[in-house]
């Protein structure tokens, strides 16, 4: 038994120094304690990238068949309010969505940004010709006829009834001279209109393709298929349309930062008047767990454009933010995956390896270095 031990011992590959030999110095100590926080550090990152799933990324083409886009948005106007505020969203086929799905809000903030009351949900866009089919909801059985002031020979019982019909004329409102128009609080309305500013928030489904989506001042409707804002009876130029994008995004969020590079931005409007457009290139993505679960989102790269609209020069567009995307025919997968074990056991290997023969070559050398120089002083000495 006693051969086969010693024998044995011919295959230690780690040969041990007895304890008299040895030389500890206080270099050497000061290197292993470095080495060992080193180790420790990176043993902490390698952990934690082991706990992490792997995601792999895949390009492809986009085969899916969804046939509605969920737009996620929290745009805030500090300087106009509620009232003089439209969100409108049309397709590449320039209709707007009149039966669009939507949980769009509007919320009063003063000029510190302070919510004044309860948000109020925003209407459907409709436009005039739809309005004249429509009977207004808060129509009456009586019968007296309101003038229109030439603008129409039809009744207008309502301020709006009266301007709609100014609008259909393309003439200039001014609603201090319209009787319909002293008892329907818009002179509160006009004194508010820069005295408060607005928060829009919420989500809307559109038809997934090639579309748009503003918030412009104004009433918004229809006049020979152009789409304009009422805007009477301030000039445009008197709207500052600077605004913070709080969030935008289209689907759900699953992929962090990524998904909704527009957060948290402010746009500033130094001049009255300013136009801001945004065209987005929105990416499908779709997101699998390691669970199996899938999840559909959608990124975006944006390239933002900002003038100024002088109607004297003949500039065409109106002072709003402007929000037109496309679709990619591509789509990015993500998929997760678990790391491998003997991949995570390899690392640690290599990082202790690594590190204590990197330390033990610095100490060697650190120790020659320091035995040669007492030798040559030694040597000067005698």
């Amino acid at each position: 038994m006693a051969n086969v031990v010693d024998k044995l011992r011919q295959f230690d590959a780690y040969p041990k120094t007895a304890e008299d030999f040895k030389v500890k110095t206080f270099s050497g100590a000061t290197i292993t304690i470095i080495s060992t926080v080193i180790i420790i550090s990176l043993f902490v990152s390698e952990l934690k990238d082991f706990l992490s799933p792997n995601v792999e990324e895949e390009l492809f083409v986009d085969t899916s068949r969804d046939s509605k886009l969920k737009i996620n948005l929290d745009i805030v106007i500090p300087t106009i309010s509620c009232d003089y505020l439209a969100l409108d969203a049309m397709d590449s086929s320039g209709e707007q969505h009149l039966q669009i799905d939507h949980n769009i809000y509007k919320r009063r903030l003063n000029l510190e940004g302070h919510p004044i009351e309860d948000p109020k949900k925003e209407d459907i866009i409709i436009t005039s010709k739809d309005i004249a089919e429509i009977k207004p909801v808060n129509e009456t059985t009586a019968v007296e006829c309101g003038s229109c002031y030439g603008a129409s020979e039809k009744c207008c019982n309502t301020c709006e009834d009266v301007k709609e019909a100014y609008r259909q004329r393309q003439w200039a409102v001014k609603l201090e001279d319209y009787v319909q128009c002293k008892n329907e609080h818009e002179n509160e309305k006009l004194k508010s209109a820069f005295q408060e500013g607005c928060q829009i928030y919420g989500y809307l489904q559109v038809n997934r393709v090639e579309g748009s989506f503003h918030i412009a001042p104004g009433k918004s409707f229809t006049i020979n298929h152009i789409h304009v804002h009422d805007v009477q009876p301030y000039s445009s130029s008197a709207f500052n349309t600077t605004h913070t994008i709080r969030h935008l995004s289209f689907g759900p969020t699953v992929l962090g930062d990524t998904s909704s590079p527009l957060d948290g931005t402010t746009s500033v409007a130094t001049e009255g008047a300013t136009m801001f457009q945004y065209f987005f290139k929105i990416i499908p993505a779709m997101y699998v767990k390691l669970d199996k679960t899938v999840l559909y989102s959608n990124q975006f790269s944006v390239t933002k454009h900002q003038k100024t609209v002088l109607t004297l020069s003949g500039e065409s567009g109106m002072p709003g933010a402007f929000f037109s995307y496309e679709l990619s025919p591509l789509m990015v997968k993500y998929t997760e995956k678990e790391r491998s074990l003997g991949h995570f056991a390899t690392n640690m290997c290599a990082i202790i390896g690594g590190v204590f023969t990197a330390a033990a070559i610095i100490d060697a050398l650190f120790y020659h270095s320091v035995k040669a120089m007492q030798k040559l002083q030694l040597e000067k000495a005698i």
